[in-house]
């Protein structure tokens, strides 16, 4: 049903994107006839979130500052520039894909754009692999709110306007 944000089991190299991940997800929304590329989808999701998403990023960097960790828009220059606060590493048409490498933690967003004879599609694939002990407690802190941030912003893709 387009609109629909459902979880969906990941396909992708988790190897290729991000070795030694320990998380992967992947959500997936279908878009009916509407045309968007794997840039487009993930500013849709990322540029025209709710705002309850931003005071959840604000928030973040507030309480991990103390311990070091890169806030929004901190780290390395983005081969392909950044959407939002995520560094855009490698980018086709079909997937995008985001994300950095911290002391804690390394995570990728993928960003896929995909469609057969049933329809178009955006799948949304996140890995993380953790370093230590803070890395790990972080991601365990995180899970309760990482389903409906990116089930939100997935909602998005199909209706971008805040």
């Amino acid at each position: 049903m387009i609109g629909t944000v459902r979880e969906v089991t990941p396909n992708v190299d988790a190897g290729t994107l991000l070795a030694g991940a320990q998380f992967v997800d992947a959500f997936r929304v279908e878009i009916g006839a509407a045309t968007v590329n794997a840039r487009e989808a993930c500013m849709r999701m990322v540029l025209h979130g709710p705002r309850w998403i931003d005071v959840l990023i604000r928030l973040r960097n507030i309480l991990v500052t103390p311990f070091g960790l890169k806030t929004s828009g901190e780290g390395a220059p983005a081969p392909h520039g950044m959407i939002g606060l995520f560094p855009v590493l490698s980018e086709t048409p079909e997937r995008l894909v985001a994300g950095f490498n911290d002391h804690h933690l390394d995570f990728r967003i993928v960003v896929d754009v995909a469609c057969d004879a049933d329809g178009r599609w955006v799948t949304s694939t996140t890995l993380v692999r953790t370093h230590n002990l803070l890395g790990r407690t972080y991601l365990g802190l995180i899970m309760p709110f990482h389903k409906l941030v990116v089930r939100s912003m997935m909602g998005r893709v199909v209706a971008p306007t805040r």
